[in-house]
């Protein structure tokens, strides 16, 4: 049995999908080094305009799988320290890999995205949720620390600090209306139109310029760690320029527009 599934459900779109159903899509070793290599192919295939994560069986990911974490490679002769050492870099590696992707990667949540899950969802660019999708950040719950894979940088930028600080320290479970309200989801729909309306978000997507949609995703991203506004916005203008003066999208557009039909951004 493959723990993660690759399709192309429609042109230009792969759909990841995390696939341990029986154990709601736990972060064992055994699926999360196969899920990295599977969004490092993603990225690298030129044909793939977006990505979509998802989970199989009605759940996104409950975290870290209490018992049976897998098997972890390239251990031998190791301290224990060590080895947890590794063992978190190979998960932290997972949220590199989504953030260092080429093309933007919705997360269609449905159910329970727990712990190391909710670390998954909140590393997506977009998120879409089922209604019957909820958030946690348990690690304070079996007490540990909720700051884990990144959630404490992504979280308060995706939610602002008041409601990340509110999240993590309660360890509450954020449902899929608390999750839109506070825009830690961009929109909810029912589990049975989840994937189709993800699609179509790609589809928009996918009709705009490659270069211009990558390099938007990088300046989203960039701006986070952003010292001043005054240096983003110098970033930002040189990207601008770049693709203004190195394509044909703008003439593109301009003709597009006056010819009452969609574009043809070529690049």
């Amino acid at each position: 049995m493959s723990y993660v599934l690759v399709d192309k459900p429609r042109p230009h779109v792969t759909l990841i999908t995390l696939n341990r159903p029986e154990r709601m899509n736990a972060m064992a070793f055994d699926v999360m080094i196969p899920f990295r290599e599977a969004l490092e192919a993603a990225s690298a295939d030129n044909d793939t305009r977006v990505v979509v994560l998802t989970g199989a069986g009605g759940a996104f990911c409950s975290g870290a799988d209490l018992e049976d974490a897998g098997i972890i490679p390239n251990i031998a002769g190791l301290t224990r320290t060590t080895i947890a050492q590794r063992s978190m870099e190979l998960l932290d590696d997972v949220i590199r890999a989504i953030r260092a992707m080429h093309q933007p990667v919705i997360g269609a949540i449905s159910g329970p995205a727990i712990g190391g899950g909710f670390c998954l969802s909140v590393a997506t660019d977009i998120r879409l949720a089922s209604e019957g999708a909820y958030f946690r950040a348990a690690g304070i719950n079996n007490g540990l620390t909720s700051s884990e894979l990144g959630l404490s940088y992504l979280l308060p930028r995706a939610v602002g600090s008041s409601r990340a600080f509110d999240i993590m320290l309660t360890g509450r479970d954020v449902d899929a209306a608390e999750a839109e309200r506070i825009g830690l989801v961009s929109r909810v729909v029912g589990a049975s139109e989840l994937l189709d309306t993800t699609y179509e978000l790609a589809e928009r997507i996918i009709g705009f310029s490659r270069v211009g949609v990558e390099l938007t995703k990088r300046m989203l991203w960039s701006s986070l760690d952003a010292a001043s506004l005054h240096s983003h916005m110098d970033h930002e203008g040189t990207t601008q320029l770049y693709v203004r003066l190195t394509t044909e999208n703008f003439e593109e557009a301009v003709r597009a527009r006056r010819e009452k039909r969609a574009p043809d951004f070529r690049d």
